[in-house]
């Protein structure tokens, strides 16, 4: 299960994680689990975890410590067991510095920290990826379109 951060504004972002109850808010008709407790016992991913405001940080950070939670607009407090594996293009150790990212959150989600550097600084993986998309293209569509040498 994925959530992309940044594509979400913080109230829509602590709905699609936490969950919400019925009549919490307009239009909220239903119940509706989040993604923390859907992917209980299970692994969530957080896209660009680096875009979340202070204020979300320290509520995720309470789930990731406390393993609990209550949906928007309720008072019950839900227990997951979910892994979190999160991702940034930032540098959130300067983030931590500058005070814009919350250090204990930054250690509680960089337990194995894998940095890859840009695809501009790995100029030989170019030729490699692309052709494993156009397989993969070819192969969803049926069609058999090649890279000329020239363009690699």
């Amino acid at each position: 299960m994925r959530v992309n951060c940044a594509a979400l504004s913080e109230t829509l972002l602590e709905s699609e994680l936490f969950g919400h109850e019925k009549g919490a808010f307009t239009g909220a008709n239903a119940l509706k689990k989040g993604r923390f407790e859907l992917a209980d016992g299970g692994t969530l991913f957080l896209d660009e975890i680096g875009e979340i405001s202070p204020a979300f940080q320290s509520k995720l950070l309470r789930v990731l410590q406390e393993g609990e939670f209550e949906r928007v607009g309720g008072a019950k407090t839900i227990k997951v067991d979910t892994r979190i594996v999160a991702a940034t293009n930032r540098d959130l150790e300067d983030a931590v510095a500058r005070g814009q990212f919350r250090a204990d959150l930054y250690f509680r989600i960089c337990v194995v920290p894998i940095v890859l550097p840009p695809l501009r600084n790995r100029k030989s993986d170019i030729k490699p990826l692309a052709q494993l998309f156009l397989d993969r293209f070819n192969k969803q569509n049926g069609t058999n379109v090649k890279i000329r040498r020239r363009c690699l």
